[in-house]
């Protein structure tokens, strides 16, 4: 029998395509999700990208606070491992509502972790996040790096007490090559290259820069930003280290380990889409860093995994998706 892997969040942009490499990887996913920011459409395009494999995959909407709808899942599949990658994750939204992002990440976590615990689940792939590192006075990020978290998100993502692996995920970006699942936002895009793909397909007037006068070759800010592909896999790369018996609370950064500044980034997806981006520049935003780019050498040496794909991948796969659907997976504008 294939192995049972819980996946929450799974329908979310991260969560998707970890759920496709996992189908892939011979896994049997179960995938609970309370489709805040995330659609079910997502789950039917992976299962039919799964090919045969889809049928191995299965989907309760389920919010991860509500203990009695989690204990019956539980209670009714035995799961080996679990990847927990849901979570509200915009770091302007948890600056001006902190508590909403205290209740609905650590709250969800603890009952996670209690409903694990009491069905015998210990094995667990976290998602954590370069957020945790604050502003730092070196680079790259290495895992013994200080946690200085900056804003509300980063604080909810701190915590290592469970024996479990960390992945520090850095900006995730991109979308399967197919086009077929990708990012789609609620609302307006908190992070960079959602906002760009939406300026591209003529959704917004333009993309505001924010911080132009960073220390950096452009004056603005910089990042690593990793192939959501290249992350998926990373996933798969944890679940197979949680076999080894040494495994306590172990940390990995997940990144490309190159730093890569906005202004870059829009060149780049200029290039890729053949569309002109306009740009508002804008003060700084509060709870962002200067340069944070991740050291990968321990990701690479203990889990054998690399990122395998550059700007030019990422750029090409996000207007893949971003021209295909342009509404995300509304067939039109809402």
């Amino acid at each position: 029998m294939s192995r049972s892997i819980l996946v929450t969040g799974g329908a979310g942009y991260i969560g998707s395509h970890t759920v496709l490499q996992l189908l892939l990887g011979g896994y049997k996913a179960v995938v609970v999700d309370k489709l805040d920011n995330s659609s079910e459409i997502a789950i039917k395009r992976v299962q039919e990208l799964a090919g045969e494999h889809g049928s191995n995959l299965t989907f309760h909407e389920i919010d991860l606070r509500d203990k009695p709808a989690l204990e019956k899942l539980f209670a009714s599949e035995k799961f080996e491992a679990v990847i927990h990658v849901a979570g509200l994750k915009a770091v302007g939204e948890s600056v001006k509502k902190p508590l909403l992002y205290y209740d609905n990440n650590l709250i969800g976590m603890i009952v996670l972790l209690e409903v694990m615990a009491a069905h015998g689940c210990k094995k667990l792939v976290f998602s954590s996040s370069a957020t945790v590192y604050g502003w730092p006075k070196v680079v790259p990020c290495t895992e013994e790096s200080p946690i200085s978290a900056t804003n509300p998100y980063g604080r909810t993502k701190s915590d290592s007490t469970w024996k479990i692996i960390l992945l520090r995920y850095f900006n995730p970006v991109g979308a399967h090559p197919s086009g077929h699942i990708g990012e789609d936002p609620r609302g307006i895009p908190n992070n960079l290259i959602p906002f760009i793909q939406q300026v591209a397909v003529g959704r917004r007037p333009a993309l505001t820069v924010y911080g132009t006068d960073y220390k950096t070759t452009d004056g603005t800010g910089v990042r690593d930003y990793i192939h959501v592909v290249d992350l998926a896999d990373g996933h798969i790369a944890a679940l197979k280290k949680l076999a080894d018996p040494s495994v306590g609370c172990e940390v990995y950064n997940l990144g490309s380990g190159k730093g890569t500044s906005v202004l870059e980034m829009v060149a780049a997806f200029e290039k890729a889409s053949g569309k002109k981006i306009p740009l508002v520049m804008a003060d700084r935003r509060p709870g962002d860093a200067e340069i944070v780019y991740a050291e990968t050498e321990k990701a690479e040496r203990e889990l054998n995994w690399k990122a395998k794909y550059g700007i030019q991948e990422f750029c090409r796969d996000q207007w893949n998706w971003a021209s295909k659907n342009p509404y995300g997976y509304e067939p039109q504008a809402p």
